[in-house]
């Protein structure tokens, strides 16, 4: 019995595509995200870029060498920095270090405690408080900056580090974040499950929940972290102590006294690529880890 291949008809545009030589129309359309999302690659690396090869030059070579040439001093330029005021840049380090470590870690747990009451329990006003927390999303830290400065003046504790730790434990984006995501990780009949079993709610939230949330809760503590790390404008206005300076203020008074001392500016670009590798060390582990989460959650379920 013989078979009958089926062929299939090319359509207009494919013709038409095919007898200029041309790829098809549809395949030239799907390009268009791809050249997009390239061109914004390009346009986030590219500082990067500059910053990781600016700091391999000395100072005469920041100047008078092309952008993206390599240069011969980056030894140098880390001896000088850890050199100035006694290795003061390394503080600066310490200081971001535990602003962000321990702010995303209290954020994370504050997150996980408001996001797990207001995706389980049902209470009166639940969902005015989550209306009012997403506005708490939309509203730039520009403007609570002020009154956050003049609550801590008022308790007393401005230039200290508490001054910048407390504002930055509520964040009302991993609040957000952690609830979407216990509604969507922590299904109702578990909960009820261990009710019923006569599992505290204590323990149904640490044993039952709080596992099931990690996935989510470790984006919420990359998010603070990076945050926290990054965050200029709150310690700018709270401290006045360059001691207790994070980086990024660290960094900024550096590059003022650079207007007059031109030398300093190759220790600005040191140390902002020095102070982006904590960053990026951070987010491969905590990658891996969110990875690992993922993965033992769907093999669980």
């Amino acid at each position: 019995m013989s078979s009958l291949a089926v062929q299939k008809v090319p359509s207009a545009a494919d013709a038409t595509g095919t007898a200029q030589g041309k790829p098809p129309l549809r395949s030239r359309i799907s390009l268009i995200p791809t050249v997009t999302l390239l061109i914004g690659a390009v346009y986030c690396l590219l500082p990067v870029a500059w910053v990781v090869i600016a700091s391999t030059k000395s100072g005469s070579e920041l100047f008078s060498t092309f952008t993206f040439w390599p240069g011969s001093g980056f030894v140098d330029n880390v001896k000088e920095l850890n050199a100035y005021r006694d290795g003061v840049y390394w503080q600066w380090m310490g200081n971001s270090a535990l602003y962000a470590g321990l702010g995303a870690l209290l954020s994370t747990v504050v997150s996980a405690f408001s996001g797990y009451a207001l995706a389980i329990y049902r209470f009166r006003g639940r969902e005015s408080m989550f209306s009012i927390l997403l506005a708490g999303v939309l509203m730039p830290p520009i403007i609570l900056a002020i009154p956050q400065y003049l609550l801590m003046a008022k308790a007393g504790v401005t230039d200290s580090y508490i001054s910048v730790l407390l504002p930055q434990i509520l964040s009302p984006y991993g609040v957000y974040l952690a609830r979407i995501y216990a509604s969507a990780a922590v299904p109702a009949d578990v909960v009820e499950a261990g009710r019923m079993d006569g599992a505290s709610e204590w323990r149904i939230f640490t044993r039952i929940a709080l596992p099931m949330m990690v996935p989510g809760l470790v984006t919420v503590f990359l998010f603070q972290f990076v945050a926290i790390w990054n965050n200029f404008l709150l310690p700018y206005i709270m401290l006045s102590d360059d001691t207790k300076f994070p980086i990024t203020l660290g960094l900024f008074t550096l590059l003022k006294q650079g207007a007059a001392a031109p030398a300093l500016y190759t220790l600005v670009i040191t140390g902002a690529f020095l102070a982006v590798i904590p960053l990026v060390a951070l987010f491969l582990v905590i990658q891996r880890f969110w990875s690992l989460d993922l993965l033992s959650g769907a093999v669980k379920s």
